[in-house]
């Protein structure tokens, strides 16, 4: 994991169904972000907010919500996120909301591609993300990035990457599952996507499926973590448009956060759909910062790589 980080902030819900992850980048900032991966003795450095087209707010259209405008966020996002690959350093992407995966996971797709480096994905979510404009039942973006990613989409979107599908659905592990619609049901099973949802961690613990999600990875893995907010369990996290019930408990959302930094492989990650107008001062964004603290190697005690 290299040590130098950049924040890029995507302010938008034009994705989304309720209005208000827009605010997310600037909560994550308010809460203390760049102070605490700091103090993890990480050189951070703020890129601000990207600029991109306001949120029309308008009904869908040939199954797709304001699909021209996640287009043109997404390019921004791809580009930015790219060229802080590029660049050495780990780029954070502060959401926003969730179709703006597409354009991040893109950009690293690309870079993989020209590093020759392995892309594993975890997707850290209450939902699958798996629809297409046949299946969804709102025609909101945010619903679709993973089925975009995997090549089911409008080509604006497929292509960013260079390469159809950007992410084969091999390299992706779906981690905290537990609202899916009832097409998408049929199409997450069709495509093969590897999902350890609620049940799955309620039967065998979250050790054991994270030993499961980060299983095959060496050190020619780049890992990228795409963490929904709503992955979180509603009663601690209510500051998220989508909240289900049910979700992972702080401590195990920990565990997860945890045993990825014990890789060492994380080489990129979004935060996405944190909507403080949902939210109980600012204290979503405080659980989201002590996550991602983790995320980069915080924990109770010395591990053994510390000495």
């Amino acid at each position: 994991m290299t040590s130098c980080i950049r924040l890029i902030g995507a302010p938008t819900d034009v994705g989304a169904g309720v209005r208000g992850a827009s605010m997310g980048p600037e909560a994550l900032r308010v809460a203390g972000l760049q102070a605490a991966l700091a103090q993890r003795s990480l050189r951070v450095t703020d890129a601000g907010n990207l600029a991109g087209p306001p949120n029309p707010w308008q009904p869908p259209l040939n199954g797709y919500r304001h699909l021209e405008q996640v287009v043109a966020w997404n390019r921004r996002v791809h580009g930015a996120v790219h060229e802080a690959l590029e660049g050495g350093e780990l780029p954070l992407l502060l959401g926003g909301d969730h179709c703006l995966a597409i354009g991040s996971i893109s950009a690293v797709a690309r870079h993989c591609r020209q590093t020759g480096k392995n892309l594993r994905l975890l997707w850290l979510d209450a939902h699958a993300d798996f629809n297409t404009q046949t299946l969804t039942p709102t025609g909101n973006l945010h619903g679709m990035p993973v089925a975009v990613l995997c090549g089911h989409g409008p080509a604006a979107l497929t292509g960013l990457s260079g390469a159809v599908p950007a992410v084969d659905a091999s390299a992706i592990r779906q981690i905290g599952i537990r609202s899916v619609d009832e097409g998408e049901r049929q199409f997450v099973r069709q495509a093969g996507l590897e999902v350890f949802d609620m049940r799955h961690i309620d039967e065998i613990g979250m050790k054991r499926t994270m030993e499961a999600a980060l299983a095959g990875m060496d050190g020619n893995t780049h890992l990228h973590v795409s963490f929904d907010v709503d992955f979180l369990d509603a009663s601690f996290a209510p500051g998220v448009g989508t909240a289900v019930k049910g979700g992972p408990t702080y401590r195990e959302a920990q565990l997860c956060m945890e045993m990825i930094a014990d890789t060492g492989l994380m080489a990129s990650l979004d935060v996405m759909e944190l909507n403080p107008a949902l939210d109980v001062r600012n204290g979503t964004a405080q659980v989201a910062l002590e996550l991602i603290e983790s995320l980069f190697g915080k924990s109770t005690l010395l591990r053994r790589d510390d000495y």
